[in-house]
């Protein structure tokens, strides 16, 4: 079972969301209001996944995912963000985000999202992708190319092939097909390639091969 906390200032947000996550492998074990509220209700029920909005008033959704990912042993933390704030989306890959949803997504892709997430692959759609990585180059503030060329040249052929394919916003599954192997060997690859370049998720590792000009 998928343990889910929902985490909205809006409260008809997360009874819809609640009325989403509804599969039997999911369950959603707790609701905060704030980012604040987020940690010490993680503290208190060990979700798997948290669905954090960005935008809540005392502290958001952004510190909060940095607060989290600073755990011991995390949870995955999709942030959940309207489409016209890039530069959000792109301080929540810094702090930590393994995913992200529009809020308009469809019920199908929310599950598949915490689903993806709590099984270590994130959820990088191809419209987030876009987003993200059209953020990063016009972003002044992260143009370190060539930071990002050197750690990128710590890869092997194949995990480069392999993070390309992420920054693609594929799946591990989907990944395992186009270079035929298995998800198993692809976790694994994806598991040096984020140890060699310093980051903790795969869409930071999406946004460094976009940033180092690879993908």
């Amino acid at each position: 079972m998928i343990r889910v906390l929902v985490v909205d200032d809006d409260p008809m947000v997360r009874r819809l969301l609640r009325t989403i996550l509804r599969p039997d492998d999911v369950e959603v074990v707790a609701e905060a209001a704030d980012g604040d509220e987020a940690v010490t209700a993680v503290h208190a029920h060990h979700p798997d996944v948290v669905l954090m909005d960005l935008r809540m008033p005392r502290v958001d959704g952004i510190r909060a995912t940095a607060t989290l990912a600073a755990l011991p042993d995390p949870p995955g933390v999709v942030a959940m963000t309207s489409f016209d704030t890039e530069s959000a989306i792109l301080d929540a890959v810094h702090a930590g985000a393994a995913g992200f949803l529009a809020k308009d997504s469809s019920p199908e892709d929310i599950v598949a999202a915490v689903r993806a997430v709590a099984a270590g692959e994130g959820w990088l759609s191809a419209r987030a992708a876009r987003t993200v990585m059209a953020q990063v180059s016009a972003d002044p503030a992260a143009t370190g190319r060539r930071d990002a060329q050197e750690k990128v040249r710590t890869l092997t052929e194949r995990e480069l092939e392999i993070a390309r394919a992420v920054a693609e916003g594929l799946s591990n599954a989907e990944i395992a097909r186009r270079v035929f192997v298995s998800e198993a060997t692809v976790k694994t690859h994806l598991a040096r390639a984020m140890d060699k370049v310093g980051v903790g998720s795969r869409v930071q590792l999406a946004v460094l091969v976009d940033r180092a000009g690879v993908g």
